[in-house]
C-alpha cells in the first residue's frame, strides 16, 4: 500500500494512504485558517478583518463616470485578487472573493465582478463618497496594516437644470479615479 504525504496550503503536512489526508485541527478544533489572520477589529457592518501581508495582497482602484440617464458607471480594478461567482462556499481563499459597494458609508450592493451601473437614487444633489471594499468569500475583510483594503472616489450630482429637459445635470464631465492605499493597481498586477 503506497502512503502519500500531501503538503498543505498552511504548511502542515498530512499523512494518509489511499488519497486520504488527515489535517492538523488549528486552535480550539477548528480548521487552520487557509490565509492571513483573522483579527477581533470589525467594520460598520460586524465583517472581522482578515489580516494579510503588504507583499502580494488583494488591492483596489475605483473610477465612477457619470452616464447619460444620470446614473453612474462603476469601474473596480483589482491587483491579486479574483471575483468568486455567485455560489462559491463561504472559505477564505488567498486573492478572492467579494466588492461591496458604499454610498457615504452605507452598503449598496455586493459585487462579483468589476463593472456596475449605480442608479440615480443612491447619488442626489451634492457630494457623495463612494467606495469599494474587498472581502474573503467567508465575508471577512481583506486588510493590511489593520486598514481594511479598499478605495474611495468622490463624486458630485448637480440639481437639475431646467433648460435640459428636467435631466440631471452631472458635474463630473471626466472620469473620477482614485487607486488603493498602497499604489496603482494597474502596474501589472493580475486582474479579473
Amino acid at each position: 500500500m503506497l502512503a502519500v504525504c500531501v503538503l498543505l496550503l498552511t504548511g502542515s503536512a498530512g499523512c494518509g494512504s489511499s488519497g486520504t489526508r488527515e489535517q492538523e485541527n488549528g486552535k480550539n478544533g477548528s480548521p487552520p485558517s487557509p490565509v492571513g489572520e483573522v483579527l477581533d477589529e470589525r467594520d460598520k457592518e460586524g465583517h472581522r478583518y482578515r489580516e494579510v501581508d503588504e507583499q502580494g495582497a488583494p488591492d483596489v482602484g475605483i473610477e465612477v463616470q457619470p452616464a447619460a440617464d444620470g446614473a453612474w458607471d462603476v469601474r473596480l480594478t483589482v491587483r491579486h485578487f479574483r471575483f468568486s461567482p455567485a455560489g462559491t462556499p463561504a472559505r477564505a481563499a488567498a486573492g478572492q472573493g467579494f466588492a461591496r459597494l458604499f454610498v457615504n458609508g452605507r452598503p449598496v450592493v455586493v459585487l462579483r465582478n468589476p463593472e456596475y451601473r449605480l442608479p440615480a437614487r443612491y447619488v442626489p444633489h451634492g457630494t457623495h463618497h463612494l467606495t469599494a471594499r474587498l472581502y474573503a468569500d467567508d465575508s471577512t475583510v481583506w486588510a493590511v496594516d489593520g486598514e481594511p483594503v479598499e478605495s474611495t472616489a468622490d463624486i458630485t450630482a448637480s440639481a437639475p437644470d431646467p433648460g435640459a429637459n428636467g435631466s440631471d445635470a452631472l458635474s463630473a464631465p471626466a472620469p473620477v479615479s482614485r487607486t488603493g492605499g498602497r499604489g496603482s493597481p494597474d502596474d501589472g498586477g493580475e486582474a479579473s
